[in-house]
């Protein structure tokens, strides 16, 4: 008889409690998000009513100009974060008060969708948010687009990274694409996600 490790038993529960996660995260903005949204703009048309497309997970790594192993730090501090492959990204110009030249590498990022998107959304929102210390919600200063970025001091609050393993704290900034016409719009989507804003409580 085949015996199956506790790690390869673990990885199958991890496996389906995440499309678990992400099944729910779908039927609930079929069922009860969309529908509220659609109540709350007297939206005409289902197709009105807006989406999450993809959420964007940036690092900007100025210090890895001197220290090129940043990078590959952050890359896989990311990827073990989101599930994908996170990637590097590069300086455009050369800025010689910084030292910096053009085609440099000087941050990491990864874009979510679909799946992958709900399960990060759903780890942030659940897990990770609510480790953050005295922590009191979140601003809810939009980009005029329906867009909103949430600045993450530190990347220890999510539950892949061991604080005793890392050499140095880093932050990230994650970006919510919607298809959202205007902030209102997109607040109240991602509010319905259980993005926990500061001022949602006094909301009518």
């Amino acid at each position: 008889m085949q015996t199956v490790s506790w790690s390869v038993l673990l990885k199958r529960v991890e496996r389906k409690s995440k499309m678990a996660n992400t099944a729910s995260l779908k039927k609930e903005y079929a069922e009860r998000i969309a529908p509220a949204l659609m109540k709350q703009f007297n939206y005409e048309s289902s197709m009105q009513i807006p989406v999450l497309k993809k959420i964007v997970i940036n690092q900007g790594l100025g210090m890895a100009t001197a220290d090129k192993k940043i990078i590959e730090i952050a890359i896989k501090e990311i990827t073990e974060i989101t599930g994908q492959k996170a990637v590097a990204t590069f300086s455009k110009k050369d800025v010689a008060q910084f030292k910096l030249r053009k085609k440099m590498p000087i941050g990491v990022m990864v874009t979510l969708r679909r799946e992958r998107m709900y399960e990060f959304l759903e780890k942030l929102v659940r897990v990770a948010l609510p480790r953050i210390r005295d922590f009191k919600g979140i601003e809810s200063k939009f980009d005029g687009r329906g867009n909103y970025t949430l600045g993450i001091q530190e990347q220890i609050i999510f539950p892949e990274i061991n604080i005793d393993a890392i050499d140095r704290i880093l932050g990230m900034n994650i970006t919510f694409v919607t298809t959202a016409q205007t902030d209102e719009e997109g607040y109240a989507l991602l509010k319905e996600f259980g993005l926990p804003f500061k001022n949602a409580k006094n909301d009518k």
